[in-house]
């Protein structure tokens, strides 16, 4: 996810928010209707095996059941932390939030990063003892 891209900046807004969630699987029978989901910060994200992935858009926390978890945000979100509109906020305002919401970024960033290179070291270990043993 590119922090600066313009897409993601829009994300910002409500109506930006909401426009994700075409297609979105609940009904207005839950309380994680498109728009308290939006409300919250978070868009729709699905895949295709699991069409109902919604992700804050600012601290990237990606919640995949929606029906009893959904409200129980990211304590370190200063997305939900909010106590005004984004329409209301200074430009020294909105640069703080971007520079906290970079830091959520790069810090996914880093751990998918750890996490795809202790798989291939697993695997790599595991050729290893296999060639060691003469299991080739």
């Amino acid at each position: 996810m590119d922090p600066y891209n313009e897409e993601n900046i829009k994300m910002y807004f409500f109506e930006n928010r909401i426009k994700t969630y075409e297609g979105w699987p609940f009904d207005e029978d839950c309380k994680c209707t498109p728009e308290n989901m939006a409300k919250a910060g978070f868009i729709h994200t699905p895949s295709e095996n699991s069409p109902d992935i919604a992700m804050c858009f600012f601290c990237l926390k990606e919640l995949e059941e929606h029906t009893s978890h959904y409200w129980s945000h990211s304590p370190a979100c200063h997305f939900i932390a909010l106590k005004k509109k984004v329409e209301e906020l200074t430009v020294e305002e909105f640069y703080r939030l971007q520079k906290e919401r970079h830091k959520f970024i790069n810090n996914k960033s880093c751990n998918e990063a750890v996490t795809k290179f202790e798989e291939a070291a697993k695997l790599r270990r595991a050729d290893i003892i296999k060639t060691a043993m003469g299991e080739e």
